[in-house]
């Protein structure tokens, strides 16, 4: 399944994923997000080209799982700029269109995965579990 991303989606989301990692390396204090949602983010990051692929339930909740890490930490950065500025500032301004670009993102992630759910309880006449999450491929 494609997931559709425009240009100002893809660079906010690059950015996002940058700084979630960068401030994990830099900081030397107990890591905000989880192991797995950070190893998430890196794997993401290299995909961050276009329009993503996803193949399966697994894969679309690695893709959810990085792009909310990613919203949080772009929600927690625009606030402080906002902060230390004013509303109106040009980093304000910009840091606010990063967020909201990453939002939209993982609002249609999401429910990519809803209809990637509903299709499999179709096909195979029950809810996904551990097994076809993983090895169930949606085309693209």
């Amino acid at each position: 399944m494609i997931l559709a991303c425009n240009y100002e989606e893809v660079t906010a989301l690059t950015h996002g994923a940058q700084a979630v990692l960068e401030s994990q390396r830099g900081s030397g204090s107990a890591v905000a997000a989880p192991s797995e949602g950070l190893g998430a983010v890196e794997a993401l990051l290299p995909q961050l080209s276009g329009d993503l692929t996803v193949y399966t339930i697994r894969e679309q909740r690695q893709v959810e799982r990085a792009v909310r890490i990613i919203v949080l930490h772009l929600r927690d950065e625009m606030s402080a700029t906002v902060r230390a500025t004013h509303p109106a500032h040009e980093d304000a301004v910009a840091a606010y269109f990063d967020f909201a670009h990453a939002l939209a993102v993982l609002n249609r992630v999401q429910e990519l995965g809803e209809e990637m759910q509903a299709l499999m309880e179709v096909i195979t006449g029950e809810p996904p579990n551990a097994e076809t999450t993983r090895t169930f491929r949606f085309p693209d």
